[in-house]
């Protein structure tokens, strides 16, 4: 690992010029007295690295020196379709590969095209998780991301809604949706379950190749084990095209009715930051406002005993029309609420 270390300092140094050790100590992830020895460790083995004191000093490299040691190992060349996910690089174990791969490119590039993929560093940002909320945490990512690389049979303690399982699983990928961690695996052998359910949150069509796969959400993986027995991908599985299946199914499965609302123009407002694509979806079929700017939408909803929760974030200025048992069910939220606050 030293030497990786040793050769990503180099080319950070050649990239981007003068560097403090604090800078250097960031970018490698290590600690500044670490940066001090590998800079002594460059130097005797005859790179010029120069000091500059004073507070515009730094490290930097003889003027007119470069080095050509930008070979791409096989870790590096996974790494480098993270280059847009830095954050999830880092989850999986890949945060020093993914800088050192970067780095070595920018130095096989012309300046021209080196300086123009700086510019789009220093403009653009992915930020994976949601605002206010934390991420999960994802203490197994880093063997679960293994077993899915080396195609190696996974065994796993899961916690789901209704109680825990153990599952044999084959491994088929890994997704990051909204700051969250999915792996999608097909469940072999028998199961011994805690409670009776569905382990998944989704799975395809029995068709597909990947008729078998469900969806296991990482942070609720308790214990897992890599077995040393490998397996056979199914011939033609394609991790994107069965996440947006699972999804669209998954949608199609929550929304199941629909909601004849009255909203004032600030429940309007609401309507797409509390429901997403389906508020922004009821406002575009949204009814004329009347006098008072209220104006009538159909919003599509989950279950009545979801619905109601929902629907009682949007406050006051949201009336429900229909169908009548939502109604009733919001009535009574509403009154149950109106007691405790008498």
């Amino acid at each position: 690992m030293r030497a990786d270390r040793l050769l990503a300092l180099l080319l950070l140094l050649q990239n981007r010029g003068r560097m403090t050790a604090g800078e250097l100590a960031a970018e490698l992830e290590v600690s500044v007295r670490t940066v001090y020895r590998d800079v002594e460790a460059l130097a005797a083995s005859g790179v010029p690295v120069t000091a500059d004191r004073g507070p515009d000093g730094g490290y930097r490299l003889m003027d007119g020196y470069r080095t050509r040691l930008t070979g791409l190992t096989d870790a590096e060349a996974d790494a480098l379709f993270l280059t847009g996910a830095p954050g999830p690089a880092r989850d999986l174990g890949l945060g020093a590969v993914l800088t050192t791969a970067q780095l070595k490119l920018q130095a096989a590039l012309p300046a021209e095209l080196a300086d123009r993929t700086r510019r789009v560093q220093d403009r653009f940002h992915l930020d994976a998780p949601a605002w206010f909320r934390d991420a999960d945490p994802v203490d197994h990512l880093a063997p679960v991301a293994r077993a899915v690389w080396e195609q190696r049979v996974l065994r796993v303690h899961y916690r789901r809604w209704r109680g825990e399982v153990h599952r044999e699983l084959h491994p088929l990928g890994l997704v990051l949706k909204g700051g969250i961690w999915y792996l999608v695996a097909a469940a072999v052998g028998a199961a011994t379950a805690a409670a009776a359910g569905s382990a998944g949150v989704g799975s395809a069509g029995a068709a597909s190749p990947e008729s078998a796969a469900r969806t296991y959400r990482v942070s609720r993986l308790l214990a897992v084990e890599v077995a040393d027995e490998t397996f056979e991908r199914p011939a033609g599985f394609d991790l994107a095209a069965h996440w947006t299946e699972t999804a669209r199914r998954l949608t199609a499965a929550l929304h199941q009715q629909t909601a004849r609302l009255r909203l004032s123009p600030e429940a309007r407002r609401l309507l797409p930051m509390q429901f997403g694509a389906a508020g922004a979806r009821a406002l575009a079929t949204a009814g004329p406002p009347d006098t008072d700017g209220w104006a009538e939408v159909d919003l599509a909803v989950e279950s009545t005993a979801v619905a109601v929760g929902d629907l009682l974030r949007l406050g006051p200025g949201a009336v429900v029309l229909g169908p009548p048992d939502l109604r009733e069910a919001v009535a009574a939220a509403a009154t149950a609420l109106a007691r405790r606050y008498a």
